[in-house]
């Protein structure tokens, strides 16, 4: 499908599945790397949207960790509404763990500060950040972004995990809006 209806918009294939899955392996062997000594890391994926990333990044990984899911929201539609809602929180101990969070797209960085300011209030050894999407346009952070799968322009897309009103969260590829 190079393009496909969603609701009452429209869109088109901008980032095929293979490339995602490129960009996966390439950040995976970059992690694995770069955090291969650590003692049982702490991979933290963002509901809803990182679900399938997650699921495809964490196979990747080569070393013993552990996975957990928050869920935090700030969109309605194609806007991000500026307020941040936890709704599932984390459970596991994070005092002196390396925590990564795994994010599918960053792009005002309003969500992704709120949960480093909810994480460090833990106290872990150190956070870090790795995104299959970043729009730097729109980043508003003074947060580095260390892991990055793409940097994408600041444009509404669907696919892969991302949705638009809960629609098109299947799609293998990633879209973006006409």
């Amino acid at each position: 499908m190079k393009r496909v209806k969603l609701w009452d918009k429209e869109f088109e294939i901008s980032y095929p599945a293979h490339e995602i899955k490129k960009d996966i392996e390439n950040l995976a062997n970059v992690i694995n790397k770069d955090l291969s000594n650590e003692s049982m890391p702490l991979f933290v994926s963002v509901l809803n949207g990182s679900f399938i990333f997650t699921a495809d990044f964490i196979r990747l990984i080569e070393f013993p960790c552990e996975v957990s899911f928050v869920k935090l929201t700030s969109y309605q539609g194609t806007e991000t509404t500026g307020t941040v809602n936890q709704l599932i929180g984390l459970t596991e101990k994070i005092e002196d763990r390396t925590v990564i969070i795994l994010e599918d797209i960053v792009d005002t960085g309003i969500t992704l500060g709120k949960l480093i300011e909810t994480l460090e209030r833990h106290k872990p050894k150190s956070i870090k950040i790795a995104t299959l999407l970043f729009k730097p346009e729109a980043y508003k952070g003074s947060l580095n972004i260390d892991y990055v799968g793409k940097k994408i322009p600041n444009d509404f897309i669907v696919g892969y995990g991302l949705d638009y009103n809960g629609l098109g969260r299947n799609l293998a590829d990633i879209y973006t809006l006409v």
